[in-house]
């Protein structure tokens, strides 16, 4: 028997049928051991020494992979091929040896790009060892991120109360963030204006010409600064002769993009499908993993965590073939189309993500996929078969036009394009992160040199310079990646802790830096300066990079890494908060205190009028209050614009005649009826928050009375005649009956869910009970019964649907489903599973009676002392089983001491 490690349940099913009976393929479930979440993980003091620690989820699975060693031939570790499964492969290993699970069995490492059976049995018959380099490099990066994120965090927390976190490459990304954010606050905008004629042919064709040069000097955008002087051009060309000077028309090719890499899928998702990079990535995994085709489940795509841009060759083949199938042999370029990286650091040692099987047109595959998938599938379809396909050919012209005015002379110019030859564009085009008008999308009529033509129209416009877009998700994962920043498998958890953490916030698909995290930036950028700067990263990721191609040792770079990063730490230590505070007061000036539109000091208190606003630290985070406290109280948010620092009034509350407010508080926006003068003494103002998925700026009066509402009665229920109420909490709308609280879920509103959805929301929370969980075992689906175990039902488990009865457990066939399976067929399934030693003990106990009536009657005769039995056994103070079950990673692991109280509990049962 061979035994194949691979990283997931779905994927150990699959490859099992394709290796056949001679081979157990068995699933780690990702990382079986990390560092410990506690100082001293990492010694730089003892050249960067780590103690790994066994996951608890995970000692249950390696305990199941040491006992399916016994007697096996040989070990495969089949992990993902990239640098994080080369890990997985020797963590698993390392295990394993100080488990002694391993003996003098073969351990092969094999890697796979695809979940196809071809591709499976060719890595079979290619292994080879654990790439050392690939491991040295992973815990480069480990140490590093530990390192970092255990020494600089509390640093964070002492002197920025408040700030939850900061990392090696997600700081660097947050500063990308917010130096956007300052762009845009600097940024002034400057007035121009241009100049369009409509301008006819003498067949009638209409174009449109800007104008570009006036007696003999060129006119450049910005050139026109008034409306005056628009004017004037305007009017020089009401009376103008307007002639064709000249026309250029150049042929032009466009080729198409290479086939996608993780990050230039992770963009074009979001920019064509509005899939976050983490979403992208979750459903490529399950195109990945496979999905069930004929009976047999086969992966649709190649493995995703790539930045390689080739393609195998049989895949080429393959696209060409579909394109002249699907397009004509015209779209089939002569040779092959081969593609380099041209992201900085490509490590391309895999290939680019493409469809397993082009054959499987989208159309084809939608019906056996959710729509989520089938949209992806399509994409990376679409991406991979153009990428083969020929060059578009276009035609650019450009048309010169002199416009005389008495003794002025002034130049016009049009410019077009027309595809003669579609190509790929047939098929596709990449999306764009900004939008924008393409005058050379225009197509031009005929014209020749010396033609005149006819003014129609013409027209000023006046325009204003824009700031810098903020970043996309795609534009920022685009971004990192041109700068060298981290590498494709971390781009999409990079931009989730961002906004997890409150750092940025997503909002009509714009990254928004928050002020916590802007106080964060400027606190790294004034003490860890070097440490978020995009150069420094970039080449530490060189250096990683080196470290994987076995070029330098990986210790070395974490010593010069350490060296500087703990000095500066040091450096720190005896600063005080408010000398902290005052240095990001400077930084953060331009943001905190914009100019007063009655041009005073922009530092006066607005309440007390003779204290200064100066930035403070709380329990919440940074904000601005004065300096007379506690006789003055006043306090803000950092953002000091109009919408975050002002009170807005959106109007009067129907029924008290109050005004209903939007404020902003030291903890964010909130909605307020009235003023404190307004109510009795004692009495304060009814508030209520707003969602964080909604902008104060877009709050109207109807929203703020309905939020004001909340929480709103929605009935009595008919069972406990108690009210259930319907309100907006911490963790989102739920409904409320007692002391059980329900979360709304998708589709369901607060303001007018009614009482049977209601009842029904509350009903499901009670059965589930505190923890989610549904009371008691699933019963499933009755079959019938089996004859010697008993009832025989089909359930859906954690790994998939399979039958039960007496305790023995059989996973189905890929080829039957709980509404197919028959009693026949179940029986068959679980009588295998019970001759395998399948199940639980209790199964197997019950497996073991399923005798001839003299067997049955043995066993019931023994029931008595079998109970004795155990009962002496539980007395004893520990057991043979408790140190067998014992299997302490390291000396230090804390994984073996978690195991103790299940040990126990094990060992007590197995003694009976």
């Amino acid at each position: 028997m061979n035994i194949v490690i691979v990283e997931s349940p779905a994927k150990a099913k699959t490859i099992n049928k394709y290796l056949g009976s001679s081979y157990e393929v068995l699933a780690s479930f990702g990382h079986v051991r990390d560092l410990p979440a506690k100082n001293g993980s990492v010694d730089p003091d003892a050249n960067f020494q780590m103690i790994w620690e066994v996951d608890p989820k995970a000692a249950g699975r390696l305990n199941d992979i040491a006992k399916a060693l016994k007697g096996a031939d040989k070990l495969i570790l089949a992990t993902d091929p990239d640098r994080e499964g080369e890990a997985i492969s020797w963590h698993v290993l390392e295990v394993l040896k100080e488990k002694r699970a391993l003996k003098d069995q073969l351990i092969e490492r094999v890697v796979f790009n695809a979940i196809t059976k071809p591709a499976i049995l060719e890595a079979m018959k290619n292994p080879r060892q654990i790439d050392g380099a690939l491991v040295d490099a992973y815990m480069a990066r480990r140490a590093l991120d530990y390192l970092v994120g255990f020494t600089l965090s509390p640093v964070l927390w002492r002197k920025l109360p408040g700030a939850r976190s900061a990392g090696r490459v997600q700081s660097v990304a947050l500063r990308l963030v917010c130096d956007r954010e300052l762009e845009i606050e600097k940024f002034v905008a400057r007035e121009y204006w241009s100049l369009v004629a409509t301008l006819a042919t003498a067949r009638g064709d209409t174009f449109e010409a800007r104008l570009v040069g006036a007696d003999g000097k060129k006119i450049q955008r910005l050139d026109i600064g008034t409306g005056k002087e628009a004017e004037d051009f305007k009017k020089a060309l009401e009376t103008a002769h307007f002639t064709v000077t000249s026309v250029e028309a150049k042929p032009a090719r466009r080729n198409p993009q290479a086939p996608f890499t993780t990050s230039t899928l992770q963009q074009e998702a979001s920019r064509k499908l509005g899939f976050a990079p983490a979403h992208t990535m979750r459903i490529a995994q399950r195109l990945y993993e496979g999905i069930d085709i004929g009976g047999e489940t086969t992966g649709l795509i190649t493995y995703m965590r790539t930045d390689g841009v080739q393609i195998d060759g049989s895949a080429i083949t393959q696209a060409r073939k579909v394109i002249g199938e699907d397009y004509g042999n015209a779209y089939v370029p002569e040779a092959p189309r081969q593609y380099q990286a041209k992201a900085k650091n490509a490590q391309e040692a895999h290939e680019a993500i493409r469809p397993t099987d082009l054959s499987r047109r989208p159309a084809d595959m939608r019906r056996r996929l959710d729509p989520e998938q089938a949209k992806l599938y399509e994409l990376i379809w679409t991406r991979t078969i153009a990428s083969q396909m020929e060059s578009a050919e276009l035609e650019r012209t450009t048309v010169d036009i002199t416009a005389k005015a008495g003794s002025r002379q002034l130049e016009l110019r049009a410019t077009g394009q027309v595809i003669k030859f579609d190509g790929f564009l047939a098929l596709y085009q990449e999306g764009r992160d900004d939008d924008g008008d393409d005058e050379d999308s225009r197509r031009l009529p005929a014209m020749s040199e010396g033609e005149a033509l006819k003014k129609n129209e013409l027209a000023i416009a006046q325009h204003f310079t824009e700031p810098p877009p903020r970043f996309s998700e795609a534009s920022l994962v685009k971004r990192m990646e041109e700068l060298g920043i981290g590498r494709p498998s971390t781009y999409a958890s990079i931009l989730q802790v961002l906004k997890d953490r409150g750092y940025v916030r997503l909002e009509k698909k714009r990254l928004h830096g928050e002020d916590k995290g802007r106080v964060v930036v400027a606190f790294l950028e004034n003490f860890f300066a070097r440490y978020v700067e995009y150069d420094f990263t970039a080449g530490l990721e060189e250096q990683l990079d080196r470290v994987s191609n076995n070029e330098i040792s990986w210790q070395e770079v974490l010593k010069d890494f350490w060296r500087g990063f703990i000095g500066a730490v040091n450096d720190i230590k005896d600063l005080r908060v408010s000398e902290v505070l005052d240095a990001l007061d400077g930084m953060l000036g331009p943001h905190i205190y914009p100019p007063r539109t009655d041009g005073g000091d922009v530092r006066q208190c607005p309440t007390c009028g003779t204290g200064k606003l100066n930035l403070k630290a709380g329990k919440f985070g940074a904000f601005v209050g004065c300096t007379n406290y506690p006789e003055c109280r006043y306090t803000r948010p950092l953002a000091a614009d109009s919408e975050a620092s002002a009170d807005r009034v959106l109007g009067k509350d129907p029924v008290t005649g109050r005004d209903v407010v939007v404020k902003a508080g030291r903890f964010g926006p909130y909605i307020q009826l009235g003023e404190q003068k307004d109510y009795a003494e004692g009495e304060k103002p009814k508030r209520a928050g707003i969602p964080k998925n909604i902008s104060p700026a877009d709050v109207e009066l109807n929203l703020a009375l309905k939020l004001l509402s909340l929480p709103r009665e929605i009935g009595i229920h008919p069972e406990t005649g108690q009210p259930i109420t319907a309100g907006l909490g911490r963790f989102g709308p739920f409904v409320r009956h007692e002391k059980t609280y329900a979360s709304l879920e998708a589709g369901d509103e607060v303001f007018d869910i009614g009482l049977n959805r209601a009842v029904t929301l509350i009903a499901e929370k009670v059965a589930k009970g505190p923890s989610g969980r549904r009371f008691g075992a699933d019963p499933g689906k009755p079959l019938g019964d089996h004859p010697s175990l008993g009832a025989v039902a089909v359930k859906n488990g954690r790994y998939g649907a399979y039958v039960t009865s007496g305790g023995i457990n059989a996973t189905l066939p890929s080829d039957k489903t709980p509404d197919t399976i028959t009693l026949p067929e179940a029986i068959v399934l679980l009588d295998e599973r019970a001759a395998k030693g399948g199940g639980s003990k209790r199964g197997a106990r019950k497996a073991k009676a399923a005798k001839p009536a003299k067997a049955e009657a043995d066993a019931a005769a023994a029931k008595p002392a079998k109970k004795a039995a155990v009962k002496k056994s539980a007395a004893k103070p520990k057991s043979e089983a408790t140190s067998k079950a014992r299997a302490p990673v390291t000396a230090k692991t804390s994984a073996s001491k978690a195991a103790k109280p299940a040990a126990k509990k094990s060992a007590g049962k197995a003694s009976g």
